[in-house]
């Protein structure tokens, strides 16, 4: 393992790319490799079981292009496969996004009035809730799955009066009674693409939470500590997804910020690869 090897990243679809925009930008002499398993997306829905199985064959095949980390940038998986993931690809380190996250918030909201909106599997997981009270163990830690809005982020709907509704409908319950949460974490990564119509919803007192530029923060940190950091010119950053790429590059500029070449894009079939870890 190199220095200038790059940096694996794996979401359940396109959403983790706005993970991916973070590392790069706080990282910008580094390289990446990027897996959206969009044949399979959600993970949010799927079983615990099913979301490891899904996850250790995508941190498997992004671990085949000799990455010396790998970033899981999809908060269901991080929630409920982050011990497989570490124990598959040692003794390659393994960072997910809901630690970063937790600690966040909980430097975000002194007063401990936490609230997150994540999927369905996140929320059920309770990753957030254990992450937040090992940290602050008076936290008041209240949940909400808004499973729609990974839906809207990957169609692009994300201002107007569709996901402004939406968001009303979720954020309902968080907002009712005096004690207002301090902080909103945005638990999913197609969250953040929304956070302009969350924000509006929420109101300017909720300060929102992207485990993102967290997440870019530790993994910088670590490289600088295990002196595996990269100073030279990086590769540019190559695409893995498991259908579409054609889409996975339309839609996926929404989340990167920045053009995507459908020709960069390679298609891959994880049930015929090979493992290559563990």
């Amino acid at each position: 393992m190199t220095r200038a090897a790059p940096i694996g990243v794996f979401d359940s679809g396109i959403g983790g790319l706005t993970v991916m925009r973070a590392l790069m930008e706080k990282m910008p002499s580094e390289s990446f490799v990027y897996l959206g398993d969009t044949a399979r997306l959600p993970y949010g829905t799927k079983s615990a079981e099913t979301v490891t199985r899904y996850a250790v064959q995508c941190a498997e095949a992004v671990a085949a292009h000799g990455v010396k980390l790998l970033v899981v940038a999809c908060n269901t998986a991080s929630s409920v496969a982050l011990p497989a993931l570490q124990k598959s690809l040692a003794p390659i380190p393994v960072i997910g996004v809901i630690e970063p996250g937790a600690e966040a918030a909980v430097a975000a909201a002194p007063r401990g009035r936490i609230a997150v909106i994540a999927t369905e599997g996140t929320v059920k997981g309770g990753a957030y809730m254990r992450a937040v009270h090992a940290r602050n163990p008076n936290a008041q830690v209240t949940q909400q799955a808004c499973p729609l809005f990974v839906a809207l982020a990957e169609e692009g709907l994300t201002e107007g009066e569709i996901p402004e509704l939406v968001a009303e409908r979720y954020l309902a319950p968080l907002l009712e009674g005096r004690e207002q949460p301090e902080c909103l974490v945005l638990g999913c990564t197609h969250f953040p693409a929304l956070a302009k119509t969350i924000a509006r919803v929420a109101g300017p007192r909720i300060k929102l939470v992207d485990s993102a530029a967290t997440t870019a923060d530790a993994v910088a940190k670590l490289l600088k500590e295990t002196g595996n950091a990269h100073d030279g010119a990086p590769l540019p950053p190559r695409f893995l997804a498991t259908d579409s790429p054609e889409r996975f590059a339309r839609v996926g500029e929404i989340f990167l910020g920045r053009k995507i070449d459908p020709d960069t894009v390679e298609l891959i079939d994880l049930q015929k690869l090979p493992h290559t870890a563990g």
